[in-house]
């Protein structure tokens, strides 16, 4: 196996634990989502905001603890800031669809609601799969990947010298 199926290999299970979370999540955004609805006399849009900031923390906690939890962790007042900051630009995206099915539209059955909840949530997913990748759980430090490019370099050098050796007759 080369070097490039180990990376496919490693974005493959980052994606699986990713996913694994985030399902898990989806299920604490839609079960409190419904559980507000059903129990208050809340706007469906401000229940939907509250169900997103419940599964935001419950992300939080799962991606820096099981997903990502061989990243960086210098930074972390940096890294709760920008998941944070992304987190809310997915709330945004999410709670922003179900807001135009519910007044643009007028779909409010509790259906169409979790409807365009999920549809909201899968969108916004996206966004922050590649934003929490790209800026807030950042890959471990410079130093670490270039100490495992020199031992690459080493191994390969080595290799090269045991080919190019003069074969030793036998007399």
């Amino acid at each position: 196996m080369g070097h490039g199926s180990s990376g496919l290999r490693r974005i493959v299970r980052e994606v699986a634990k990713f996913g694994a979370v985030g399902g898990a999540g989806l299920l604490v955004n839609l079960v409190v989502f419904n559980l507000v609805r059903h129990v208050t006399e809340l706007p469906v849009v401000r229940a939907s905001v509250i169900a997103t900031v419940v599964a935001i923390v419950f992300n939080y906690i799962g991606f820096r603890y099981f997903t990502y939890r061989d990243r960086d962790k210098s930074g972390r007042t940096k890294e709760l800031t920008l998941f944070l900051l992304f987190s809310v630009v997915g709330l945004v995206i999410e709670n922003g669809i179900l807001y135009a099915a519910t007044y643009g539209f007028g779909w409010d059955s509790p259906l169409q609601s979790n409807i365009f909840k999920f549809v909201g949530i899968g969108i916004a997913t996206l966004f922050r799969f590649w934003s929490y990748r790209s800026w807030v759980f950042k890959t471990l430090p410079a130093r670490e990947a270039v100490a495992s490019a020199e031992s690459f370099l080493e191994e390969a050098e080595q290799a090269v010298r045991k080919r190019s050796r003069p074969k030793q007759r036998v007399l």
